[in-house]
């Protein structure tokens, strides 16, 4: 099976950006640790601090939407709710457009 790479940004309302650093550093650690996670880079735009860029792969599909489910059930959901993303999803040729 093809790897699954994500890549994009979020943009993170002023409202919430202390929440989202606070809660950062461990959804970052979670993630990394799930099945089948190769890379997962979350980092604070230099001269945007309310924009976080996001590069993500996973060995498959099947790795990916296990992520996309626990992601969705977890505290980085709830702090992140009001976030506006633009991500691109890349599974083999297919590129997908997330927002």
């Amino acid at each position: 099976m093809p790897k699954v790479i994500l890549s994009g940004y979020i943009e993170v309302p002023d409202a919430d950006l202390e929440a989202v650093l606070a809660e950062l550093p461990r959804h970052i650690d979670l993630t990394r640790q799930e099945p089948g996670c190769l890379v997962f880079e979350v980092s604070r735009h230099e001269a945007n601090g309310n924009r976080f860029d996001v590069y993500e792969a996973f060995e498959d599909n099947g790795a990916f939407e296990a992520h996309q489910v626990r992601m969705r059930n977890s505290p980085w959901a709830s702090v992140t709710a009001n976030a506006q993303r633009h991500y691109q999803v890349t599974h083999g040729d297919t590129q997908e457009p997330r927002t």
